[in-house]
């Protein structure tokens, strides 16, 4: 993968490949040997302002909302056509977002096209009207009827560490009920959205404005695209920070904005729990993809009694764990994004130590990858609840480990956090395990290792960790509003 493969990669804006209106470009960088990979075209405020014009025209203009069979369709072709790219678009998200190549046969790639079948499947059987049957208010005899219809024009702001997965999940669904999109990637991983953009203009008949890829490097882009008036909905995946300010921007016109956002999920193990079952879900979380996701589990909660048994199996499991090149298909763990993020987490560890943690194990940078956004795998020890390394998300692979004195202590750590996204409980009884699992306010959770996830499952979270969910039949409904009908009987 050289510059001389990928320059300056093109926007799709109205059906059309086309570079920057003011000719920018910038870098897209190896975040696993910080070599530059190559170019890509830098969007501005023009090329938005473009790209949400087309959106609207071809939401107001063309039959996109009312075809479903030509929707579903164009969504069958799309995914076809990211499956014969599977190889490039493989080779692509190791490159930019350095994630382990073993991931792309997962939800970094094949699980998320494979969604895309099940989006156009629902939206084929999906009951677009409820007859709610004759009634006579003030009476008036009256047939109502329920009717969904899409929004409008969609604004999908998508992060870095999952950038097929997270786009399709936003992208998908959205073209299914009827809306036209704009999507607005983030810069650190432009190819992937770059790649889908040129896959839906060469190979599919999505119609010109239906679906706009702007990338740029400029975050402002992000705040134009909530803002602007003629867009109807904002979907946004990223920090809760972040979050904030795009409601922010979306409140002037009172859009919907639908958010997913950060999160601290907590892995709770009982007392009577099998701690390798434990240790090796905690080691797989925190290093997968480097902790680089909003619901991997970063707090793991064990019993006081068994807190330093835990953290010894933990430590000798972690200490041999498998990191370094994403592209080695026995890699687990790759890269961190960029310099950037590296300080940040870097900078969480020595805020912990300062806070009164000790560094069980990592907590720098390993001294045999020399090259690359590198933090060894971390275990903080002696953490209270209170501390900032418990309550803010670190977005990286540092794992901090909790004391807890039973079942009703273990559900208040949990629940003590202003975010509500993920977790996991793991004990001898299922039952007991459950029980503890209804009483943890967050989105999703495991129960003994159990995996929630699919194209099917609603993924989202309470409190901080967002508005609404992704995926599933509610994710889909997202995307629609309802207008009730009523005829005269």
């Amino acid at each position: 993968m050289t510059s001389d493969t990928y320059r300056a990669l093109p926007l799709l804006i109205d059906g059309s490949l086309s570079y920057a209106a003011e000719g920018g470009v910038f870098e897209n960088i190896d975040p696993a040997t910080e070599e530059v990979l190559g170019t890509t075209a830098d969007a501005g405020p023009r090329d938005m302002d473009r790209a949400i014009a087309a959106a609207r025209r071809a939401f107001d203009e063309t039959p996109w909302p009312t075809d479903l069979a030509f929707r579903v369709h164009c969504l069958r072709q799309l995914r076809a056509g990211l499956e014969r790219h599977a190889d490039e678009l493989r080779r692509t998200i190791v490159a930019e977002a350095g994630s382990p190549v073993t991931l792309t046969h997962g939800p970094q790639l094949d699980a998320p096209v494979a969604g895309l079948g099940w989006c156009a499947d629902l939206a084929e059987s999906y009951a677009w009207e409820t007859d709610l049957g004759v009634a006579a208010p003030l009476g008036v005899p009256t047939r109502r009827v329920l009717r969904r219809e899409p929004y409008g024009v969609v604004g999908a702001i998508t992060p870095w560490n999952f950038p097929m997965q997270i786009t399709l999940a936003k992208v998908g669904p959205a073209l299914a009920a009827g809306n036209t999109v704009v999507l607005k990637p983030a810069p650190d991983t432009p190819w992937t959205a770059a790649i889908l953009g040129r896959i839906a203009a060469e190979e599919t008949d999505l119609p010109p404005g239906v679906l706009n890829v702007v990338v740029g490097s400029a975050h402002g882009l992000g705040a134009q695209l909530a803002a602007d008036p003629r867009v109807d909905l904002v979907s946004f995946t990223g920090s809760t920070a972040t979050g904030r300010a795009v409601m922010r921007s979306g409140a002037d016109t009172l859009k919907k904005v639908f958010l997913e956002l950060g999160g601290k999920s907590a892995l709770l193990a009982l007392d009577d729990a099998d701690l390798a079952t434990v240790v090796g879900n905690a080691a797989f979380q925190i290093t997968t993809h480097a902790g680089q996701g909003c619901s991997l589990l970063t707090r793991l909660v064990l019993p006081r009694a068994r807190y330093d048994e835990g953290v010894e199996l933990l430590v000798e499991t972690l200490r041999n764990w498998p990191y370094g090149d994403p592209a080695d298909p026995g890699t687990l763990m790759g890269p961190l994004i960029s310099e950037r993020q590296r300080r940040r987490v870097l900078g969480y560890v020595a805020r912990g130590l300062a806070e009164g943690a000790t560094v069980a194990l990592g907590g720098g940078i390993p001294a045999h990858l020399p090259r690359g956004y590198f933090v060894e795998p971390t275990v903080l020890t002696g953490v209270t609840p209170a501390a900032t390394v418990a309550r803010e998300e670190i977005f990286g692979p540092v794992l901090t480990v909790l004391a807890h004195d039973g079942d009703d202590d273990a559900v208040r750590i949990a629940n003590d956090s202003v975010y509500g996204l993920s977790g996991m409980v793991v004990s001898a009884s299922e039952e007991r395990a459950r029980a503890v699992a209804e009483r943890v306010r967050t989105g999703t959770i495991s129960i003994n290792g159990g995996l929630y996830y699919g194209a099917d499952v609603p993924f989202g979270g309470y409190r901080q960790s967002g508005v609404g969910r992704e995926s599933g039949r509610a994710g889909f409904e997202e995307y629609l509003e309802i207008k009730a009908m009523a005829y005269a009987h």
